[in-house]
């Protein structure tokens, strides 16, 4: 009897929401055939079968959550099947689809070790954070089911000492015995957003600056998004700091030619970050086309994960339902992030008469650790100059 466990899917989270299985107790399967879908925080991920034989047990149900590493599915595998799967393996077995080759590498690392010697099971993202903050996660006990590190368990033991204990964990708010209201716990997307915010919060020095485009040489019928990333090409060309990586535990930084822009998607389970790849490549009718097939594949839930990884940049296009300006936050490990307040029409002063002009309020955030001012404001400086242009 094989049990395989909920593997590590890549994308940095401790649990997963069973959708649908493919498969029922006393189906034959072969290696890597669909056997059930799950909801990471990000996407909708197929998992394969890492074995040959037959079904005996399923251990849970569509709508459930599970933590990665939690008893998933037994196979009775069949003799000489293709491949074998330990009782403690996490990791993916068989080919999973949508993975990107540091990922397979990951996985692949990972049962390596499950043979070779004992590993500390923890979610990617807590290890991160642990380097982040020097903290040994071979010397940590998890919260989470069978030991799981969790990334609370990381900075319940490094951030005190850096004196933000009392902040870390604030005492939950008692409520009244006559308050109304539902509990809801977060899940999905929301989940990965508080988490994410978290990180932020604790690993960078976030500063902003504000200023306003003028699109009063603009005509009729503009596309404000693709205009907006062609600016933010002018401003990397200005400032290439901008569009890159900071890693804090070797304080060194990685700069990208190639731009690829994280677009913040509103959707109605939480925000979603796609990615548009080479947009110093891309024409406007390209980019247009993009930014739709993104949009459409990120609030059907349908956008693959590769696509919501490794963008060099973001942006946070807020304006197009309301808002002036803001303070948009950096997701580590990049270092930049450009907010788009809604147009209005001004009243401004140019030359002896008052003019009414149309203009787009900019919000940049950055991190503070590895951007200068100077190199900051000479980024939207670029931006701002890009965009006044007619065309």
């Amino acid at each position: 009897m094989t049990v395989f466990k909920l593997p590590d899917l890549g994308e940095g989270l401790s649990e997963a929401e069973i959708l649908r299985w493919h498969v029922k107790v006393g189906d034959h399967i072969d290696v890597d055939a669909p056997m059930l879908s799950v909801e990471t925080a990000k996407a909708v991920v197929e998992v394969p079968s890492p074995v040959s034989g037959t079904i005996t047990a399923l251990h849970a149900q569509p709508g459930e959550r599970i933590e990665i590493g939690a008893p998933l599915i037994e196979f009775e595998v069949e003799s000489g099947g293709d491949v074998a799967v330990a009782d403690d393996s996490g990791t993916v077995v068989g080919h999973m689809p949508g993975l990107s080759d540091d990922d397979s590498a990951a996985a692949a690392l990972e049962a390596a070790n499950a043979v070779t010697g004992p590993r500390v099971r923890a979610v990617p993202a807590a290890r991160a954070l642990a380097r982040s903050l020097g903290v040994e996660v071979g010397s940590l006990t998890g919260t989470g089911r069978d030991g799981l590190i969790t990334l609370d368990d990381v900075m319940a033991v490094g951030l005190p000492a850096r004196g933000t204990a009392s902040k870390l964990r604030p005492a939950p708010a008692e409520r009244p015995p006559a308050a109304g209201g539902e509990v809801e716990v977060l899940r999905s997307l929301r989940r990965a957003m508080a988490q994410s915010m978290s990180l932020s919060r604790d690993s960078v020095m976030a500063c902003s600056v504000f200023d306003d485009a003028d699109l009063h040489a603009w005509g009729s019928g503009r596309d404000y998004t693709t205009r907006v990333l062609r600016a933010i090409t002018a401003g990397v060309r200005a400032e290439p700091g901008l569009n890159a990586w900071f890693d804090g535990q070797s304080q060194s930084r990685t700069l990208f030619e190639q731009i690829d822009v994280g677009i913040a998607v509103d959707t109605i389970d939480g925000l979603l970050v796609p990615v548009i790849r080479h947009v110093e490549k891309r024409t406007p009718a390209q980019l247009r086309a993009e930014l739709d097939r993104l949009k459409r594949a990120a609030r059907d839930r349908t956008v693959a994960g590769e696509e919501l990884r490794n963008f060099t940049i973001m942006l946070s296009n807020f304006g197009s339902m309301a808002g002036r300006y803001a303070t948009p936050i950096v997701v580590p490990p990049a270092v930049a992030i450009l907010g788009t307040g809604r147009v209005r029409r001004d009243v401004i002063a140019a030359e002896e008469r008052v003019e009414v002009h149309s203009r787009m309020p900019l919000s940049l955030t950055f991190d503070h650790r590895v951007v200068t001012g100077g190199e900051a404001v000479r980024f939207l400086g670029a931006v701002i100059a890009d965009l006044e242009l007619p065309e």
